[in-house]
């Protein structure tokens, strides 16, 4: 039986780990710290069985935090954070060999945020991805649309390594043209799987399933059933009308429409496969 896995989660506290992003007035819902105990409560109210946990800071401590969370957590799989632009291997190999660390399946930088908007193309850059390729660890892609392009670049130029884009690339709703350019881009790279998340938070409240269709179809035109994975992107999501549990509600009734074996892929079996996660 496949596990209904939920692939994109965040867990912080905001005194070890500072979320400036959270403005504590339009995003009251989640100005707050989110545990372990909230997480179980999340995945009982979606359906899902466990979860892969996301960082949410640039920070190597972030990571050893969250890797030992996970220990006694329903997380299948951490995508941490180390600076890629440095020396990669000994970063792994202190988390890997501290608590958790057998969870380490994927690494992450908040691209969309870093004050170089170029980031993504630093030539040192392509040396850390090399590494983690060599380590077999996926790289999420979290990126505004209009940094789609240098993204689409560096899959192209590491064909070894495994990459998810997160949240479908934050598609523009309203002005999808160049997004769905760049999404067809991307989905004839084989190495690249797609997260269905984030979506309701990108238009207003309240929100329907047809408002976000156009990027949904797009998605699954580009990639199919079987290189996506359903993310909650939780604790966000609750900045959205109905939370998380009206988005999973929203993504089964979507994956309704595929074969059971299409189905099952996206709503835990592709998270399994692109992330590791051992039975």
């Amino acid at each position: 039986m496949t596990l209904a896995l939920d692939a994109h989660v965040h867990l912080w506290d905001r005194a070890r780990h500072p979320q400036d992003w959270i403005d504590p007035v339009t995003m009251a819902p989640i100005a707050r710290d989110f545990g372990v105990e909230d997480l179980l409560g999340m995945l009982a109210a979606t359906r899902s069985d466990a979860a892969v946990l996301v960082q949410s800071t640039n920070s190597l401590e972030e990571t050893r935090d969250l890797l030992t969370l996970a220990v006694d957590a329903p997380v299948v799989a951490v995508v941490g954070w180390i600076d890629l632009t440095g020396d990669v291997r000994p970063q792994l190999d202190s988390l890997v060999e501290g608590p958790g660390g057998g969870l380490l399946r994927g690494i992450r930088h908040l691209a969309h945020l870093d004050p170089d908007p170029a980031w993504l193309a630093r030539p040192d850059l392509g040396r850390g991805l090399d590494a983690l390729a060599d380590a077999g660890l996926v790289f999420d892609l979290v990126v505004r649309a209009d940094q789609l392009p240098v993204a689409v670049q560096v899959v192209r130029d590491h064909p070894r390594g495994t990459f998810v884009l997160d949240h479908l690339g934050n598609p523009p709703f309203g002005a999808l043209d160049d997004w769905r350019r760049h999404m067809q881009e991307l989905g004839a790279q084989p190495n690249v799987a797609a997260k269905l998340s984030g979506l309701a938070t990108g238009v207003p409240s309240p929100w329907r399933v047809e408002d976000l269709l156009p990027a949904i179809d797009a998605a699954f035109a580009t990639f199919g059933p079987a290189r996506l994975l359903y993310g909650s992107d939780w604790p966000v999501a609750e900045l959205a009308d109905g939370g998380a549990a009206a988005w999973a509600d929203a993504v089964r009734t979507i994956a309704d429409a595929s074969s059971a074996h299409e189905r099952a892929a996206l709503l835990g079996g592709t998270c399994a496969e692109v992330y590791g996660v051992r039975p």
